[in-house]
């Protein structure tokens, strides 16, 4: 089993920045991958980032690109996600999730993949 605890969301106008934390505990796989996901009302979870243990690969939509950076800190077992330029658009609730693979296939985007979630953390961007 894996604990995932989130934190940092919150209010910030439009072109400003958070930063998102993720604190996990319980099982420590060398094979993971840890994601945010974020999700609004009457939409499908969408994936934002994700990024592989093994070898610190990261993977971004297009739509964040540019804009957020996402880092794991392995001694601490935390996951982060440092947003920057905020638009209204990234409203949601975004989660942390992690996903335990075997062998060398893994999905670092898809959330159906993902074997354990937290339980989110809103961040609203308004003026």
């Amino acid at each position: 089993q894996v604990q995932l605890v989130e934190s940092g969301g919150g209010l910030v106008q439009p072109g400003g920045s958070l930063r998102l934390s993720c604190a996990a505990s319980g099982r420590t796989d060398s094979k993971n991958i840890m994601g945010w996901f974020r999700q609004v009302p009457g939409k499908e979870r969408e994936f934002v980032a994700s990024i592989v243990k093994i070898n610190n690969y990261s993977y971004y939509a297009d739509s964040v690109k540019g804009r957020f950076t996402i880092s794991r800190d392995n001694a601490k077992n935390t996951l982060y996600l440092q947003m920057d330029n905020l638009s209204p658009q990234d409203t949601a609730v975004y989660y942390c999730a992690a996903q335990i693979y075997s062998g060398l296939i893994y999905f670092p985007m898809r959330p159906d993949k993902y074997d354990y979630w937290g339980q989110g953390t809103q961040v609203t961007v308004s003026s």
